[in-house]
């Protein structure tokens, strides 16, 4: 920790990035600060957000020009897994903490923390709508409700509420529920539980509707080591991060079905977790979970198409 610490510290304010034949505008390959070790990804007005596992910092960058600096310095006792902006705000799920944690996405000053759990959980992502912020628990089956006001702030830490998940959902051994998002009206949310390869709605009472997957020929179909998910209208993308891949799924009008269109691959993968767009262009964290992390470890975010 301390030689990630130090590393993170001393970095120059700008880091160089990567750029394709195709010149200098929106690159391919976005560098990360050595020994970063990146999960989450958030985009907000063109900039991108990731979160360092360990420290709990978070790297701003422009996503045309590829160039950034620390926004969130590493703290002693927090973490950043999954993120997301949101009115100006970045939420941040804080993974083996048990926590969550709010900053001023333009200055990265801390704003509020909230204990969602303590003991035996993993707050894994975030997804905002219009009334509050919802946490996934990795190891426990519940979501975590931080309510929110009219214009996005968040309430005080007697106001979270532990949602249980029922219906079909059923808890397995291991890593399951991972990356959520949500439906444009907010009523509706979409998890992915990693170990069993399955795929949820969830209302805000926490009862969950599997999403019945199969693919083009009518097969039964999974997303196993299903990791960050991206909604987008009616297509769903699911990372499925070892496999270096990125499920493309056509869901029906009522959410309760998917076709798996097609699975993306691209050379530059290395585990990826998380997603986040701008427009046509996806963005992916390279996590590299199979690289032994060290301080001078490298760390990317790669752009590919929808």
């Amino acid at each position: 920790m301390k030689r990630v610490l130090l590393v993170l510290t001393t970095i120059a304010a700008v880091v160089a990035t990567a750029a394709t034949a195709g010149g200098s505008q929106f690159p391919q390959q976005i560098g990360l600060p050595n020994g970063f070790q990146p999960e989450g990804i958030s985009i907000a007005r063109g900039q991108f957000y990731v979160g360092s596992i360990p420290t709990g910092a978070v790297y701003r960058g422009s996503l045309r020009t590829g160039q950034g600096q620390v926004l969130v310095q590493p703290q002693s006792g927090r973490a950043a897994i999954g993120l997301e902006v949101d009115r100006r705000l970045l939420f941040v799920a804080g993974g083996p903490t048990g926590m969550a944690f709010v900053y001023d996405a333009r200055t990265g000053a801390n704003v509020a923390s909230f204990q969602l759990s303590t003991g035996g959980s993993f707050i894994n992502d975030v997804a905002v709508t219009r009334r509050a912020a919802w946490f996934t628990d990795s190891l426990k089956p519940v979501l975590y409700r931080i309510p929110l006001s009219k214009n996005g702030r968040p309430g005080v830490q007697s106001s979270v509420q532990t949602v249980p998940l029922g219906g079909d959902y059923v808890q397995g051994t291991g890593f399951n529920v991972n990356g959520i998002d949500r439906t444009p009206n907010g009523k509706t949310l979409v998890i992915v539980q990693s170990n069993m390869g399955r795929l949820f709605t969830v209302a805000a009472n926490g009862v969950a509707k599997a999403i019945a997957l199969t693919d083009p020929a009518g097969g039964a179909e999974s997303v196993p080591q299903g990791d960050g998910i991206l909604l987008d209208g009616r297509t769903l993308y699911v990372v499925q991060n070892r496999m270096n891949r990125v499920a493309k799924i056509a869901l029906a009008p009522n959410l309760s079905s998917g076709r798996v269109l097609t699975r993306i691959e691209n050379a530059a993968f290395d585990v990826p977790t998380t997603i986040a767009e701008l427009g046509r262009r996806l963005y992916a964290v390279n996590a590299r979970f199979d690289t032994p992390p060290t301080p001078t470890t490298t760390y990317s975010v790669t752009q590919f198409r929808k």
